[in-house]
This record gives structure tokens, sequence and C-alpha cells, in this order.
């Protein structure tokens, strides 16, 4: 089957945009970065770019490369008019869970975007402030959930590299605070940092009792 090119792409990844826009609705992307890790923040992010001015090579961030992730975030943030990120930190994850500081980021993100239609990566239960679609893998299908994934990944990627240099023995630089070999050997030679979820490490720090 022959590679799948940008602008083919593109094309799949509006079939959800299309019909909003075509109702002359202002159509938002939210998605998070940050689930999973064991360190750091969970960061959502809400995202309009005007159907006019879309950006070529937007895809899911995790199939972006680096380089190309971050170019493609100066050009979203560029033309974009609306694009907001929600931050919640190690300790909100411990005392409400990551599913619910995950929310919690997501409708901080969309709080200023009134009226928009939101195209939600699979999470339900919501309280926006307009319509919500929530789609499973939407950071594939949509192009809005995928520009929303691109902003939020380089934001915490950017904060994550900033937090190696207060904390460079746990290789914040290049695990992104996920539980990398390196990472866990790190823990457990050097205990956690405030910077850790205390919630997913107790397990680690406990089996090294």
């Amino acid at each position: 089957m022959p590679r799948e090119t940008d602008r083919q792409r593109l094309e799949r990844m509006l079939d959800y945009e299309r019909p909003l826009w075509a109702q002359g609705l202002h159509v938002a992307g939210i998605d998070e970065v940050g689930r999973g890790p064991l360190a750091g923040p969970v960061v959502a992010a809400c995202v309009i770019v005007p159907e006019d001015s879309l950006v070529p090579g937007v895809n899911d961030s995790k199939k972006v490369a680096e380089k190309k992730r971050e170019r493609l975030f100066e050009q979203l943030t560029a033309v974009a008019s609306y694009a907001r990120t929600g931050w919640r930190w190690p300790r909100d994850i411990d005392r409400v869970n990551i599913l619910n500081a995950t929310k919690s980021a997501m409708e901080e993100a969309a709080a200023d975007a009134a009226g928009a239609h939101f195209l939600v990566d699979a999470v339900t239960g919501l309280r926006l402030p307009g319509e919500t679609t929530a789609i499973i893998h939407g950071d594939a299908l949509s192009y809005m959930i995928a520009a929303a994934s691109i902003v939020a990944k380089v934001m915490r990627d950017r904060y994550m590299i900033e937090l190696d240099a207060q904390y460079p023995e746990y290789g914040f630089a290049r695990n992104k605070g996920y539980g990398t070999a390196e990472h866990i050997a790190a823990l457990k030679k050097y205990g956690p940092c405030p910077e850790h979820r205390r919630s997913f490490i107790r397990g680690i720090l406990d089996g090294d009792a």
C-alpha cells in the first residue's frame, strides 16, 4: 500500500471538522500529554486553527519527529485564533488522581473558547463552554486534536528539559519523566525529587525496600 502523503492525511483528518465548519462553528481540538510519566506535569492544550490557515504536516505528536514538531508548534501558534494550555502538577495528580487532573487541565485550557465545538481525544465527562465530541484515538483522526497534541507536547517537553538542569541525575531531558530503565535506576539510587508523582512511584520504591 502506498504511503499516505501529507495532503491525503490532511484531507482525512478534516472529516470531523468540515461538517462543523459548514454549520459556521469554530472548531477546537483538545488533547493532553503526560498522563503516564513518573514525574512532571500533565499538560492539556486547546487549539483553534481557522479553516483558511491550516498548517500542512500536522499529525499525532507521537508520530512527528522532535525538530518537525517544534517547527509545527511555531507555525500553529502563529496562525491559531486560540491556543491555551492547562497544567496540573505532581501534587495535583497525587491529590485528585491522573484522570481528574487531566480533566481539570483540559477544562482550564478550553475556558476562554466559549461557543466553540470541542473535539476531544477520548476523554468524556468534561465541563466545557460548548458542545463536545469525544473521539477515540482522536489525535490520529482529527486535525484540531492533533494540533492540540503538538502544542501540549512541545510545551511539556520544553519544561522537562528545563527541569533537567535542576535535577540532572534523573535524565529528564531524555526521558521527559517517563519510566525508562535509566530513570527508574536513578529513582532507586537518589530517591524522588519534588517533581515526582508520589502516587506513581510508590510501588517502585516499596519494591526496592
